[in-house]
Formats: structure tokens, C-alpha cells, sequence
């Protein structure tokens, strides 16, 4: 049952799947209350025990996080959103990524996957699955939902807002509004989905209705589809296009009124500030008195307390060696072995002996006093790990325990072995069983695990060591300062840290402990913890043995297999003590079927681990309601604080019978965000409910102070860090002091600035307070804490409220990681969830929204990003919590891969720098005093005067180019001019000047014969590159003709590039059309007929076998300003330009170019360019004929067949010019970049090219020139060769980086500065800059002048501005070759006049400048010319239409595209448009399309970091689908109609809300 957007089907069908779907949510019949339809299914009986494990018998919930009020909160939190309803449009995908429900989707509850509060200090480690026997499971997969309702009303029904809220009743199906705030204002009336349950039932039409304000009238019957097809906007136009009706759907939603602006700074009218947050005067202020820290009891000294931990074991182990000390369990619940003291001290003993003399040799032991080992040790077998630690104690040797790494590269394994590393170690203990399952090599050696120094592994079975001889003993001394052992612990970034306790504090602790819990010689205690570290650790291994207790051991594999086994355990024993989590709580609820033989009334006191965590309270609630009536006292119930660095922090003692419990915190979260104690009045809603974890332990002083800045001591009312001073706490982090000295070395100061005692602090890393009575409450970790705009958030909190939306059980057990990236100079939050294997694309869509509304409704904060997650693919800890820090690794890294994504940048990023308000222009007021323009040069150039070039130029005799080549084939009849190669580098073809001359009589014969063509007619050229073509061109210049070079149809892809030939053939009013036979039959086939209509071309006629005879007479003009040829292009926007170019522009052009690239006929230049508009024309067809060089045709085409041909024919001719495009050279790039060396082999030398031009029309790209220049140094390329010209429709050649002269300069700019038209220089590598390249040098016979594109007045140097030849402001310019108009069918006078014709408003308003369109700046450098003048450098920042107006601020694609391209290795292409005011990206994945979805975060946030803008709409596609044209230019436009009307099969589409 897969929904989705882009399904195929009918609305009929749609309707019966929908109703299908969410049939069980919809009321029964008009009017009914949802719950009793519920209550129908399930019947509910009153006793609150059964009922509550009903409630709970599905058991994916991490129920540490689990709280009825906090359910009904959340419920009544996404009541209040309903009022305001909004569509938000959904993500739509290609079908293959859809996953697909099947039976195999379904995992049973395995090893790795309940999970382990542990989550290695990650506060929001994931849940568990209860014992869900075998065929519950499978009945589940096969109906698709769990087995029993939801029964009672305290978690809603699962319709979108529940029957108490006073909503419109249930809503099925709705997606939410996410971003209305609550200040909203009146919104716009936008069609929301809604089922009005007065009056329709769930199989009728989905409903529309209208937003409050629009009258009854709102009941339109329309139907509607996935919101697809019939959308209507905000003012009810309806919209065709599903994309577009999207977008129109994102506009809308982002039209509503947003959280109240920040107020805004700002310095320089330039100078982008981002916001600053000013607090808001009206949050809570802490108002208290200064904290009195609290000391705990003393610690009371017993005369027999044993002097250190060994001590305690040799008394025990030589008084009572039968005493049982540990008693294990096997997965069945039978003890698999006791471990009584006299084995635990002689195994240890043996431990120790074989630890000092039996590894490495006699003078050389491997192991010394002090050293550091590690201890493997599996969950499973705490006896082995029990015997290491001790035998590590007595050998002085200090153990390190870790867990047992399963593969060489698990979740932050690699960070533990940095731990081993710093630590030195380099022996490894463990159990003979857990040695067997090491992964090995085919060697059978245990690999080196990765980041792990090399280890010896030594097994530590008695019957793998030698007895120690008779007379050794191990020293045992008195408790001192020496390392004991190191605990491990992993900080928020994943990084491992080892705390240090002495043995000092070890013992101190145990003493502590053994005074809080009134602990007794051989006492029963069951444990569940794991027993490596922490609680399990200091209890069950550690106390246990100062007091000569008995340990039973629960394995967590035992605790999967049978949650009650703890339970029957403590019954079975009567064990006094139990140390459990919460989690292992609400495990035994979940599976507590009512045992009679259940008795807890032995227990005297039931340790709760994480008690501290303040969603733990609800589990402790709920045990103690069902086991009360199992002997269970309320007293019993002990929560403890604790944590790496302080041991333990606070414990609750148990209390004497008939004493009141103590009370609970209350507390608002807005208040607790701010960091301040409130005690919630208004709303029941946002509230956090604490327990105390009771009082400062034995001889222990606590206080609090403030999270920042100097530790000083908080008020009464305000959260805080928790800091200790005691003996029983770590001392150190293992070798590294400065963060020791931040952690253990702590000294408060009160508000005067006095420190509050001469001993130093340890801070515990938790956040809370001490409450009435010297009760300790704790309201979160400091790993958990999120600080986003100023208010702080723990992680914990926001996974219980997302946890709280699941009417549909939607999370995978639970299984929700947060946490923060920074972005933009802020915390931003990320929930990262996993979905059930069956949910559905609604299922997931639906969740994503109601979780953005909860979060923002509860702590009032926006979700940055929330990202869905197939079941078990995040990583996990070695107790299967969620491993948070890889999660976020991989998240950052792209490497997540989610299957669902909904960014909010637009509802959270709330610091963006101001609009800008564009200044005023320096206008004719402003003081011109001769070239300077408000104190500044005016920036305008010029190339060398033609006129007064003295050089012997014969062809400068004629006017006319047909007149130079008859002139040629006189003089120099036998001079080749051209030489066409093929893929193999062969010559196909040449042409010398008599050749060409003849065969062009024949083509202008053949005109005026078969075409009765007569003078100025327009004929079309449709050749391949190659020697037809030139000669086709001159042919019509001999009958009179006015050429048009047309690039030929694709073979392949004749339905797109057919209709452009077309087009350019009936806007330039060709009257017949000149081409190969091969292209005739192409233009008649049926495909062809398929894109065009064929009938309505002029004539085609073929010239491959033309006339024999000659014409009676070439044609001569009478006038050289008569048109020579047009030259046609589609710019990068789509738009089709004819240019005219007449015969003076023509040959004043050559002859520019002659004289730059000193162009001679002895001359060769390599030539590889599209033949077909500007630049590439002119030197194809026309620069040999003028100047006579020898003119190498390489046709681009040619490359993707052989991509070393152009440099080869380079070598091969010796060329020292060349002249090639950025498309040539990305080929080259690409497809040379592993073959330098064989090419060098083959002796391709490139020594002698003196000039290598890459001919573009745009902003030089920087980055591939340079590695072109750095990839073919190795042959012999000069970098200094490598440089770029610029030409435009205007002016089709402005720069051409010449023989002689300075080589083109690279100059750094502030790309802040650039959006708002300035030019500021910075230097190389400083943030937010930019190279930029100069354009080449500016040809002879050329004017530039800056001018601003919006007054037209000349601009300073160093300002952007347009180039007129021609302020960002555009490039224009004044020459001789400029071209004389556009060349249009409708005679767009207003157009042509200003691009062709403008005046400067001041200043010089005499000259005629043509406007280029593109903006750059000029630059006076140090550097000096030919002539000896100092040189202008030209930069060309972009084309004006090309750049985009957003928050009044002007960028180039290029800059945000280059950016994106960046973020990820499977992005090869990126193209950026705006369409009403949204930035749509659309990147190509090269990757699998499970990569698709890691792209969305990552795009987002790096073109807010770099731009200051926020992405509307990503788009992924298949690589190739973003247009380029022949110069190598995307084609973005092209690329937004095509997205715009649905035809780019993209594989995601992502909305940003």
C-alpha cells in the first residue's frame, strides 16, 4: 500500500487506497467520537495494571522517554496548530526510491538493536523492543500494524488533532502548517486538505476547506489529488504543473507571518552583518539569592573498612574462600558458574603473577608496575572480567576496560583505540571464549583494528597461566595516590577521553557508596548493568567486594531473551539490592504477564542507574503502580546521579517506612531555556517533570555554577553546572592537561570574585539544581545541551516530544537521535529518526510534520532538518543505543542516506544579514573635474589605436575580404590557408588559396544559376565544421549573398535541436538554405518531420557535386557599411540574437586580431572551436583569408573520440597559437588526466605554444584553466600561456590575450562586497573571497568605459558596473568592429538603440557605446605595455540578465553553483535559477540514487554559510540533464521551463519549508 505522489492512478482508485489507509482513523459515522470507534475493538477493563500494559504491548517506544502527561501535552500542543491549517507541499521522488514494504523489511528483535541507554554518553541513545514473541512479530508483518490499539484517550486518537481539542473533528491526512507562529495575523486563504465530519464520511472526496474568513461558501467539492494536479494559489487561480503548483503551495506557506524579526544591526552600508540576537527584555531572569553550597554526611570511618581494594579481597578470599562472590547466568536464566572470594583472590593472584614475569623476557618484561593494559571482556562474562580487573590491581598494573570491538571498523572503535594509543597500551586482556570470536585474518591473526595501536592479546584463563612459584606474593598496600584504573568515555564529537581514579578514590568511593546504601557483609545484590564502567562498575564489582557481597550477574543477552529475568532473579535470591536503568523498568512492563510467584518484598533498595535523566520519572511511576501490588514499596525506589568524571554525583537513600516520598519539580521548559527555575502556572503544556535524585554524597560538598565564563556560583533559582569536591572522583583526563585543568581543577568564585574553598571542584557535566531541603534535581547533561538563539535545549527533551507524536507507531522503536550543527553562526537542530519498515510516504510525511509542530508548540524552537532513516541503518553503540556522534558524522558528511528529508531554513535561520536598500548613484551633480568621477579615475581603457599601426598590412588595400582572397589566390595561388584533421589526427582535408577561390566561383555559379538568388539575400549555411563551410561562405560573398552559419541537427537528438535550425533560419529570412547531402536527407527524414514542420523551409540545396562552370562576374559591394554576414546565437538565458555585421566591422575585426596575435602568413595556429557565431566563426572562416596564416582545423566533436587530438596536432605542427574552448579544454581535463605520462611517451611536446585562448563569452574559469595549465606543465606547457578572451552579441571580441604585452593578472575580491556592485580587494585565501582573471588584453581599435546599467553614467575604477564598449554595473563598449544591430524580425527599435546606440547621461555624451550586458570592473595595474603605458586590466564578473536579484543583493550563479559543487564528491553539475523569488538548485548525482537524499541538508547549508541565502527548492537529477550549449554554458532557463513543466524526471525534489 505504497501512496505516493507521483503514483499513476486514478482518483477513484486513490480514494479506495486512501480510505483504505487511514480508514481506522476516521470516525465511524458523522459526529462520532473517534475513541469510541476505538474502544469498540479493544474492550477496555478498569484495572489500571492491564491497561497500562496494553498500552504498551507493542513496545517500540523508548519508554525512558515515555510520559502520559507529556503525550496529552504534545496532543493538545498539535490541537492548538490545527486551528491554523496550511498545506505544505510534499517531497516528490522517483519511484525507484520508494522503498518497498516487504516481509523481509520486517527484523525481528535482534542482538544489535534493543538499545542500551549507554548510548556511550549520548543522551539520546535509542529504545528496545520488548519480548515480542515470535508469532506476534509475524502476525504483525503480515497485517501490516501492531496487534493491539491504542485504548485509552490520554494518547489522542490518531487522528491529526483529537476530539478534546475542539477541532474540526478528526482530520485524517492533513499535512500541517509548520511555520505559523503564534502571533499570527489573519493568513491568506490557502487550500488546506481537511474532512469536515459534520457532514461527509471517510470514502467521500477529500474536502476543501476554505481558511476561516471566506465564508460557509468554503464547502467546494473539488477533488483533489495528492495535491497535484489542481492547485490553487493564494488567490484561488488555479495552476497547471504539478512543480508549479508546488512551488505556488511553498511561496504561500512562506508568506505567513514568521516568528517576530530579530531587531537588526548593521555597520557599513555594506558591510553584510548577520543578526545579532538581542535578548529579549521580557525573558526570565533568575531573581534569587546567591547558592549556599550543600555539604553532604560525614564520612563515617568503620574501624574494619579494609585499607584498599585488594586488601578487602585477600581478607575475604583467605577467611571465607567458600563465600560465593558472583554468580553468572546463561541466556536460559540457569547460573552457568559461582564465583566464590577463595577463586576470585587465587585466580587473581595468578592473574598478576603471569602479568609481571611471564610476558616478554626476564630483563625485558613487557608489562611493568604502572603500565596501562586493556580489558576485553564480553557482557556476558563478568567472572573472567571480574579476575583480570583484580589481577591488574595487584599487579599494580592499571586496566583499561573497553568493549569488545565486533569488526574492524565499528562506530568509534577507531576513537577508542586513539584512547589505547595515548595511553601506551599494548597488551590486551581477555577470555579465552571472546579471543576465539575476534575477527581474524586468512592467517588466522587478529587483525590490527582501525586506529588502534598494535596489541598483544593475552588470555587470561587459569589454564592458559603458570601457577606463581610458592614464595611470590603480591605487594599489597594501603589505598594511595597511584592510577587505580581508567574508565573511558566518549565525549559529543565521538571523541574518547580516559578518566584516571586513583586508588585513593576508589576506595573513598566504595566507602561513600557502602554509607549512602547501608550496604552489609554478604548481601545479595542483582545487577543488570554493564558491569565495564559507571554504576555497574563502582557496585557490582568494586563495593561488592569491599563488603564480601554477592553479586548475581543479569547478561544483557538474557535480559533480550526474558526482560523479567532480573525480576524472578531478585525473587529467586531475595536479593536486597537491584541496580538497573529505567529501560530494564519498563522492560519488565512490557512482558509482565501477571506472575502470581512474583514477590519484590525482599528488596530493600532498587538503584536506578539513570535516574537523573528526567525522562526516567515515568518509568519509575509506572513500575512502582504494577509491582506495588507484587510487595514492591514505594520507599525502595532509589534514582542516582552520576557520571564519568565525578563518580557518583547524588544518590537517594532509602527511606524509613511511612515517611512522606519527597516532592517533584514541575518545571516550565521556557523558563528551563532560559536557564532559570520556574515552576510552570500557565500553560499544563511545555512542562518538564523532575524527581531528585536525593542528597550530596558522604563527605562531599557540591554547588552550582554558571555554563559560561568564569564558574561562578548561580542563584537559587537558576539551572546550572553541578560541581563536587571530594577525594572520590577522577582526577585527570589521560594526558591532557589543559582539558584536566577545565574539568578537575575547578575553582568557584562567589559574586565578589572569592574563591568559595582552597580545594579544588570536578564538574559533573550535569545541568540542574539543588532543591527545598538539600535535594539534588538534575534537568539534563551538557552533552545534551543545544544553544539555538540563545536559549538552551537539551536533546533528550526534544526526542520525548517527538517520540510523543506517534499515533501511528511511526519510529522504529524508538529509535530517534538530535543534535546540533553549527550553521551560520548558530545552533541548528537535527532530529534523525528511524521509520518502521511499513510506513508509507503519508505515513512518514505526516509524522515529519507534526513532529515540526510539537517541537515548536513544546519548546518553542524551529527543527532545522529532519532526516528518516530506514530501520537499523544508524549506527549503533556496543549496547545497540544510537551512536550519536557517528550518526552526525555521517549526516554532515552526506553519508546518512536517508529515505525521507524536511528542511526548515526559512522557519529556524532567523539572522540573516538586512535587505540591502540600494544607494544612490554618483549622478551629473556629482563634481566631474576632467577624467575623475567623485575623486576617483573613471574607469574606462582602450586597445591600441588601428589608425596608427605602421605595419606593411597589404590586405589593409582592400575594403572587402572576397576582394583579399582573390587577391590571395593571384599573389599566392599554392599557400595553404586551411587543413582539416580528423579523429586519428590524419588530414582530411586542405584548401589553398587558389582552391578555395575556385571552388567558392563555383557555389556563387550555382547560386545565381539554380537559386535565381540576387544581391542581399540571405542564405543559410547548415555545414558540419569543416572546409564546406568556409568555402560556402566566401561562395556567397562572391554571388552577393548575406551568409548564416546554422550548426547542423544532431543525429541523435533531432527533436530538440532541429527547432532551433528551424528558428534561425526563419528569423534571419534566409531564402534558401546550403548544406551536405548527407544533412539534406536529414532535414527529409521523418523524424524531422516529427519536431517541424518540413514544408515550410525555403529550397535546400546540396553542394557536394557542384557546376563545372564559373560566373560571368564576382560581385562586388558599392558600399562597405552593406552587410558582409549575420551571426546568430542563443545566449545562456535562450534568447536567439542575430547580429549584423557589415563589411568594414569585418575586416576592421581581422585586422584587430592580425595585429594582436601578430598573425603572418608563415604563420600556423591551431584552431577548435565551434565554427558556427563570434569569436570561433571569425577565426575559422575569416582571419586566414586576411591575414594569410595557416589556419589547423580540429572540430571539438572530434575530441570525444579522441580527446588527445587537439594537443597532439599542436605538438605534431609545432603551433605556437591555439585557440580552443572551455568545453575542448574540460575534455582534455577529463579524459587526458591519467595519460600525461604515456603521452610524454609518445613524445607530445608542448614547448612552443607561446599563446593557448580559451574563447568564451563569460567570467574566466579560473579553476579549470589552472588545471589544464598545472596537468600539461609535465609537457612542457608554459603556465604564463594559458589565458582567456571575452567577447559579447555586441561586440564579438573585446579581450584576446595577445603575443606581446603583460600576462594576465589574477586579482583577489570580497564576494559580499561583489552583491552589492562594490569591488574590494582582499587577499589570497581570506574568507569570502573570489579570484578572478583578467579577460585578456583589450584588442586594438577598442573602447571600454564602466558605466552603471541603470543611469548610464560612468563609474570609478575598481566600481562594478557594465562594460560598455561599455556600473555591477555593465561592461560598454566603442570600436571600429562593433556590430552594427541586432537583426530582428520585429524590429525592436528600443532594444537595438540601447545596446547598440547609448550615450553616457554625463561625461563624454557624445560617443556611441554599444552595452556589452555584462557587468566587471577595470583595474590600473603596476604592469606596463608595448607601448610602454601602464596596463588595464579587464574583469569580467558576469552577464547582467544571467544574475539574480535576491534580498535586494545581485548573484551570479556561478558563485553559488561553485559552492554547491563543492559539498559533496557525487555532485558533478549544479545550475541555480530563481523562480518567484525562490532559489531552486538543481544538482546531478553521480552516485547511487540512495545518495540523492544526503544532498538536500548539505546544499542547504553550505549556500547559507557562503551566500547568505536560503534554498527554496532542491533538485536532483541524473547526470547530463542540465543543459549546455556549444560554448560549454549551462543553459539555466531552459533548465527552470523544463523543471517548470515536469520534464526532467528528477530523482528527489526537495521543498525547504
Amino acid at each position: 500500500n505504497q501512496l505516493h505522489l507521483q503514483c499513476d492512478i486514478t482518483q477513484k482508485g486513490y480514494e479506495k487506497k486512501r480510505s483504505k489507509l487511514i480508514g481506522a482513523y476516521l470516525p465511524q459515522a458523522p459526529g462520532m467520537d473517534p475513541s469510541m470507534g476505538q474502544e469498540r475493538r479493544t474492550p477496555v477493563t478498569p484495572s489500571s495494571s492491564s491497561r497500562y500494559h496494553r498500552r504498551r504491548s507493542s513496545g517500540s517506544r523508548d519508554e525512558r522517554y515515555r510520559s502520559d502527561v507529556h503525550t496529552e501535552a504534545v496532543q493538545a500542543a498539535l490541537a492548538k496548530h490545527k486551528e491554523r491549517k496550511m498545506a505544505v507541499p510534499m517531497p516528490s521522488k522517483r519511484r525507484s526510491l520508494v522503498v518497498q514494504s516487504s516481509m523481509d523489511a520486517y527484523t525481528p528483535p535482534d542482538t544489535s538493536s534493543g538499545s542500551e541507554g549507554e548510548g556511550q554518553g549520548d543522551g539520546t541513545s535509542s529504545s528496545q523492543e520488548g519480548s515480542i514473541s515470535m508469532e506476534h512479530w509475524i502476525s504483525r508483518a503480515i497485517h501490516g500494524t501492531s496487534s493491539t490499539t491504542t485504548t485509552t484517550s490520554s494518547t489522542a486518537s490518531s487522528s491529526s488533532s483529537s476530539t478534546r481539542s475542539g477541532g474540526s473533528g478528526a482530520a485524517a491526512g492533513r499535512l500541517a502548517d509548520v511555520l505559523a507562529q503564534h502571533n499570527h495575523s489573519a493568513p491568506p486563504d490557502v487550500t488546506g486538505y481537511t474532512n469536515n465530519t459534520a457532514n461527509t464520511t471517510a470514502t467521500d472526496a477529500i474536502q476543501v476547506e476554505r481558511a476561516p474568513g471566506a465564508g460557509t461558501a468554503a464547502q467546494r467539492q473539488t477533488p483533489k489529488y495528492g495535491n497535484a494536479e489542481l492547485m490553487e494559489t493564494g488567490d484561488g487561480v488555479p495552476v497547471s504543473s504539478r512543480v508549479s503548483a508546488k512551488i505556488q503551495q511553498l511561496v504561500n506557506t512562506l508568506k505567513r507571518p514568521k516568528r517576530p524579526p530579530l531587531r537588526e544591526f548593521f555597520v557599513d552600508d555594506f558591510e553584510e552583518l548577520l543578526e545579532v540576537q538581542q535578548p529579549d527584555p521580557n525573558q526570565p531572569k533568575a531573581e534569587g539569592a546567591q547558592m549556599v553550597p550543600m555539604r553532604g554526611e560525614q564520612l563515617g570511618v568503620v574501624t574494619n573498612w579494609p585499607p584498599s581494594l585488594e586488601a578487602a579481597l585477600q581478607r575475604w578470599g583467605t577467611i571465607s574462600p567458600k563465600a560465593p562472590c558472583l554468580t553468572t547466568m546463561d541466556t536460559n536464566g540457569k547460573p552457568l558458574y559461582v564465583l566464590t572470594y577463595g577463586k576470585l583472590w587465587s585466580r587473581s593472584v595468578k592473574v598478576a603473577y603471569n602479568l609481571l614475569h611471564k610476558l616478554g623476557t626476564k630483563q625485558e618484561p613487557l608489562v611493568r608496575p604502572g603500565d596501562r593494559v586493556a580489558l576485553v571482556f564480553p557482557n556476558n562474562d563478568p567472572a573472567s572480567f571480574m579476575t583480570a580487573f583484580y589481577g591488574c590491581l595487584l599487579a599494580e598494573v592499571v586496566p583499561v576496560p573497553i568493549e569488545v570491538p565486533l569488526t574492524r571498523k565499528d562506530a568509534g572503535s577507531q576513537q577508542i583505540g586513539f584512547l589505547l594509543g595515548s595511553c601506551g597500551v599494548t597488551v590486551a586482556l581477555t577470555s579465552d571464549a571472546c579471543h576465539k570470536g575476534l575477527p581474524k585474518s586468512p592467517t588466522g591473526e587478529i587483525p590490527q583494528f582501525k586506529g588502534w595501536p598494535k596489541v598483544m592479546w593475552f588470555v587470561t584463563e587459569s589454564k592458559h597461566l603458570s601457577k606463581p612459584p610458592r614464595d611470590w606474593f603480591p605487594h599489597i598496600k594501603e589505598a594511595n595516590q597511584d592510577t587505580a584504573y581508567i574508565e573511558y568515555k566518549t565525549c559529543k564529537d565521538g571523541s574518547v577521553l580516559g578518566v584516571t581514579v586513583m586508588r585513593i578514590a576508589m576506595l573513598t568511593h566504595c566507602q561513600a557508596i557502602t554509607q549512602s546504601c547501608s550496604y552489609t557483609e554478604a548481601e545479595t545484590i542483582v545487577n543488570v548493568l554493564d558491569f565495564k564502567k559507571d554504576v555497574g562498575l563502582w557496585h557490582a564489582i568494586q563495593t561488592s567486594v569491599m563488603n564480601m557481597m554477592h553479586v548475581i550477574s543479569i547478561p544483557y543477552a538474557l535480559m533480550k531473551v526474558n526482560p523479567l529475568s532480573w525480576i524472578q532473579k531478585v525473587c529467586q535470591y531475595k536479593a536486597k539490592v537491584a541496580c538497573v536503568k529505567s529501560r530494564d523498568m519498563h522492560w519488565a512492563l512490557v512482558a509482565h504477564r501477571d506472575q502470581r510467584d512474583v514477590n519484590l518484598s525482599s528488596l530493600r533498595m532498587l538503584v536506578v542507574a539513570d535516574g537523573s535523566n528526567p525522562w526516567s520519572i515515568s518509568s519509575c511511576d509506572a513500575f512502582l503502580n504494577v509491582f506495588q501490588t507484587k510487595g514492591l514499596k514505594p520507599e525502595v525506589i532509589c534514582p542516582c546521579a552520576s557520571s564519568p568524571e565525578a563518580l557518583t554525583v547524588a544518590i537517594r537513600r532509602p527511606l524509613e517506612e511511612g515517611t512522606t516520598p519527597p516532592g517533584r519539580g514541575i518545571l516550565s521548559m521556557q523558563g528551563l531555556s532560559h536557564g532559570v527555575i520556574r515552576v510552570d502556572s500557565e500553560e499544563k503544556l511545555s512542562v518538564l517533570t523532575l524527581q531528585d535524585v536525593g542528597s550530596v554524597m558522604p563527605g562531599g560538598l557540591m554547588c552550582v555554577v554558571k555554563l559560561e565564563g568564569v564558574p561562578q556560583l548561580c542563584k537559587t533559582d537558576e539551572i546550572g553546572e553541578m560541581c563536587v569536591c571530594t577525594v572520590a572522583t577522577g582526577t585527570s583526563y589521560y594526558g591532557l592537561a589543559g582539558m584536566t585543568k577545565n574539568t578537575f581543577e575547578v575553582f568557584p568564585v562567589s559574586n565578589n570574585g572569592t574563591p568559595i574553598s582552597e580545594f579544588p571542584f570536578t564538574r559533573t557535566g550535569l545541568l540542574g539544581f539543588i532543591g527545598p531541603a538539600g535535594l539534588i534535581f538534575v534537568a539534563g547533561k551538557m552533552d545534551g545541551l543545544m544553544v539555538v538563539g540563545g536559549r538552551r535545549h537539551n536533546a533528550d527533551d526534544i526526542v520525548a516530544t517527538a517520540l510523543a507524536v506517534e499515533p501511528m507507531k511511526f519510529v522504529y522503536r524508538g529509535r530517534i537521535a538530535v543534535f546540533s550543527i553549527t550553521v551560520l553562526h548558530d545552533e541548528r537542530i537535527v532530529v534523525v529518526a528511524e521509520q518502521r519498515p511499513d510506513s508509507t510516504e503519508e505515513d512518514s510525511f505526516q509524522w515529519m510534520s507534526r513532529v515540526l509542530q510539537a517541537i515548536d508548540g513544546i519548546h518553542q524552537v524551529g527543527v532545522y532538518c529532519l532526516a528518516l532513516v530506514p530501520s537499523n541503518t544508524l549506527p549503533k553503540t556496543p549496547l545497540g543505543g544510537i551512536h550519536l556522534s557517528e550518526t552526525k558524522q555521517l549526516f554532515l558528511e552526506g553519508a546518512l542516506h536517508p529515505c525521507n528529508v524536511l528542511m526548515c531554513p526559512h522557519t529556524c535561520v532567523t539572522n540573516l544579514p538586512k535587505p540591502r536598500q540600494k544607494q544612490p548613484e554618483i549622478g551629473p551633480a556629482s563634481v566631474m573635474v576632467g577624467n575623475l568621477v567623485s575623486g576617483k579615475r573613471i574607469a574606462q581603457a582602450s586597445g591600441r589605436d588601428l589608425g596608427q599601426i605602421e605595419d606593411n598590412d597589404q590586405a589593409r588595400k582592400f575594403l572587402f575580404l572576397s576582394e583579399v582572397l582573390q587577391w590571395r589566390a593571384q599573389t599566392t595561388p599554392d599557400h595553404v590557408l586551411y587543413t582539416l584533421l580528423n579523429s586519428r589526427g590524419t588530414i582530411a582535408s586542405s584548401l589553398t588559396c587558389v582552391q578555395l577561390h575556385k571552388r567558392a566561383e563555383k557555389i556563387a555559379a550555382m547560386l545565381a544559376e539554380r537559386g535565381h538568388l540576387q544581391d542581399g539575400d540571405h542564405v543559410a549555411l547548415v555545414y558540419p565544421p569543416g572546409i564546406d563551410l568556409i568555402v560556402a561562405f566566401y561562395g556567397c560573398l562572391y554571388a552577393g549573398c548575406v551568409p548564416i552559419t546554422v550548426r547542423p541537427p544532431h543525429p541523435q537528438n533531432i527533436a530538440t535541436t532541429l527547432p532551433t535550425v528551424k528558428m534561425i533560419v526563419e528569423v534571419s529570412r534566409s531564402v534558401c538554405v546550403m548544406t551536405t547531402q548527407v544533412i539534406t536527407k536529414l532535414l527529409r527524414s521523418k523524424e524531422a518531420s516529427a519536431a517541424v514542420d518540413v514544408r515550410t523551409w525555403p529550397p535546400v540545396m546540396d553542394t557536394d557535386d557542384l557546376p563545372k562552370k564559373k560566373p560571368p562576374l564576382l560581385y562586388k559591394p558599392s558600399n562597405p557599411d552593406t552587410l558582409a554576414y549575420l551571426d546568430f546565437s542563443v545566449s545562456t538565458t535562450g534568447m536567439l540574437a542575430g547580429v549584423k555585421m557589415s563589411h568594414t566591422a569585418t575586416s576592421a575585426f581581422c585586422r584587430s586580431i592580425k595585429l594582436q596575435c601578430e598573425l603572418y602568413p608563415s604563420r600556423e595556429v591551431a584552431i577548435c572551436l565551434d565554427p558556427y557565431c563570434g569569436l570561433g566563426f571569425v577565426l575559422w572562416c575569416l582571419c586566414s583569408v586576411y591575414s594569410g596564416h595557416q589556419s589547423i582545423l580540429i572540430p571539438p566533436s572530434e575530441l570525444e573520440v579522441n580527446p588527445a587530438l587537439w594537443l597532439s596536432a599542436v605538438s605534431q605542427y609545432k603551433v605556437r597559437d591555439t585557440f580552443c574552448s572551455y568545453s575542448v579544454m574540460e575534455l582534455c581535463t577529463k579524459g587526458l588526466g591519467l595519460q600525461t605520462d604515456s603521452l610524454k611517451a609518445r613524445g607530445l611536446d608542448l614547448s612552443r605554444v607561446r599563446t593557448c585562448v580559451v574563447v568564451a563569452e563569460e567570467r574566466p574559469r579560473i579553476a579549470l584553466t589552472q588545471s589544464f595549465s598545472k596537468l600539461f606543465k609535465d609537457l612542457g606547457l608554459h603556465p604564463r600561456a594559458v589565458s582567456t578572451s571575452f567577447g559579447c552579441r555586441v561586440n564579438l571580441a573585446i579581450c584576446l590575450q595577445g603575443t606581446s604585452g603583460p600576462d594576465p593578472t589574477t586579482v583577489y575580491v570580497d564576494m559580499r562586497a561583489l552583491r552589492h556592485d562594490r569591488v574590494r580587494l582582499v587577499e589570497r585565501g581570506s574568507p569570502h573571497s573570489l579570484p578572478l582573471m583578467e579577460s585578456g588584453k583589450i584588442l586594438p581599435g577598442v573602447r571600454i568605459i564602466i558605466a552603471n546599467p541603470e543611469t548610464k553614467g560612468p563609474m570609478g575604477e575598481s566600481h562594478l558596473g557594465e562594460i560598455f564598449v561599455r556600473e555591477n554595473k555593465k561592461i560598454w563598449v566603442h570600436s571600429g568592429h562593433n556590430a552594427s544591430g541586432y537583426f530582428t524580425v520585429y524590429g525592436d527599435e528600443a532594444l537595438q538603440s540601447d545596446h547598440f546606440n547609448s550615450r553616457l547621461s554625463f561625461g563624454d555624451t557624445q560617443t556611441v557605446w554599444a552595452r556589452t550586458g555584462y557587468l566587471g570592473f577595470l583595474r590600473r595595474t603596476e604592469l606596463t605595455d608595448a607601448s610602454g603605458e601602464r596596463h588595464d586590466a579587464l574583469y569580467v564578473v558576469g552577464a547582467l540578465e544571467e544574475a539574480m536579484e535576491l534580498r535586494g543583493m545581485r548573484y551570479h550563479p556561478i558563485d553559488i553553483e561553485t559552492s554547491v559543487i563543492r559539498t559533496h564528491k557525487s555532485i558533478t553539475e549544479c545550475a541555480v535559477f530563481t523562480w518567484t523569488n525562490l532559489l531552486v538548485v538543481v544538482v546531478e548525482l553521480d552516485g547511487s540514487e540512495q545518495e540523492a537524499l544526503d544532498l538536500v541538508p548539505l546544499v542547504t547549508n553550505v549556500v547559507l554559510e557562503e551566500h547568505y541565502l536560503i534554498v527554496g527548492v532542491v533538485v536532483v537529477v541524473d547526470i547530463g540533464v542540465i543543459p549546455i550549449n556549444s560554448r560549454g554554458e549551462k543553459q539555466r532557463m531552459h533548465l527552470r521551463d523544463g523543471f517548470l513543466a515536469d520534464q526532467l524526471d528528477p530523482i528527489y525534489v526537495a521543498y525547504n519549508m
